[in-house]
């Protein structure tokens, strides 16, 4: 907990797409690699990552202290594969909220400037 009071929700921001659709998945539960993937696109994210750029999101997340893993559970539609599972850390979830804040700041700004409808300003 110490060592997240001594980070700045701010240095992480402006944050990677692949990284906001990490932690929009995250906080909606424990998830595997493949269902970061599917819930993305369930979510209609047109770009929807690659494995290799969501993998090394998770690292990159993982050592940032943004989201940590999760105990292995066996995959049952995968026989004995076992699938690494991810879960939010309070800090990557105040760094989502802060992100979040972030975007709907600029689109209000994009309303306001006549450059989309229907948002409130």
């Amino acid at each position: 907990m110490g060592m997240d009071r001594d980070r700045p929700i701010e240095r992480f921001l402006p944050l990677r797409p692949v990284e906001f659709d990490v932690l929009l998945s995250l906080a909606a539960g424990e998830r595997h690699g493949y269902g970061i993937i599917q819930d993305a696109e369930a979510r209609g994210v047109t770009a929807v990552p690659d494995v290799g750029t969501l993998y090394r999101a998770l690292r990159r997340m993982q050592d940032q202290g943004l989201i940590g893993a999760s105990a292995r559970r066996e995959a049952p539609e995968a026989g004995e594969e076992r699938r690494h599972y991810y879960r939010i850390t309070a800090l990557g979830l105040q760094v989502a909220r802060a992100e979040a804040r972030r975007l709907a700041a600029l689109m209000r700004a994009a309303a306001a400037s006549g450059l989309i409808e229907g948002v409130a300003t």
